[in-house]
């Protein structure tokens, strides 16, 4: 029986879950993804949180219990999905950036037309739809015995010099600061890792 991680694992600091879901698989819907990229969100202490000034009815899921799906649509045409960590009111989740598909691959093909193996869950949206995730699903456990999905420990340990650190994709103002936020984890060398993009406001100038 596959071994899925805890609440526990969960409900620590945000910067901890997130650095240790690296090689962790993710598994929805038919779908298992290996994790190489994820960003780090730290609620109301952090500017490129969504919930940097509190609750609405869009992130209430990010204010606890941890452990569940944070989904939300972007630009009109994507979804992203985040895990919720941390203490209940906190707000301090950790997106799903991108991954490798492990199994499930017809599944994921389907779902992904035209698109090759390599890109299938490269960048949040991609690895979303992957998954089979909307906002129904918004809310969605990962733990517990009524748990929609299931995320399990690494097959082979990472090896943490393997790890790189930056600043976090698309985040504008303050939390674009990579010297302050180098809040984005990846794994070296795998090529399902997303390009970076560096973030620019509505005016067109660097955020």
């Amino acid at each position: 029986m596959p071994t899925r991680l805890p609440v526990q694992f969960f409900t620590r600091d945000v910067l901890v879950v997130a650095r240790e879901l690296l090689g962790c698989r993710v598994t929805r819907a038919g779908v298992t993804v290996r994790l190489t990229e994820v960003e780090a969100y730290a609620g109301g202490t952090d500017p490129g949180s969504h919930a940097f000034r509190g609750r609405s009815p869009r992130t209430e899921v990010m204010f606890g219990p941890a452990g569940r799906l944070y989904v939300y649509f972007t630009y009109g045409m994507h979804h992203c999905a985040n895990i919720v960590t941390g203490e209940p009111g906190t707000a301090s989740a950790v997106l799903l950036r991108a991954g490798e598909v492990v199994a499930g691959h017809e599944l994921a093909a389907a779902r992904r037309p035209g698109v090759r193996e390599r890109d299938q869950a490269r960048g949040p949206a991609n690895l979303a739809t992957t998954l089979g995730l909307t906002r129904a699903h918004d809310g969605l456990s990962l733990v517990g015995a009524r748990a929609g999905g299931r995320v399990e420990p690494p097959v082979t340990p990472v090896d943490a010099a393997t790890i790189r650190t930056g600043p976090r994709v698309g985040v504008s103002g303050a939390g674009g600061d990579g010297s302050t936020y180098p809040w984005r984890f990846w794994l070296d060398g795998e090529p399902t890792v997303s390009a970076y993009r560096v973030a620019r406001t509505r005016n067109g100038t660097v955020g």
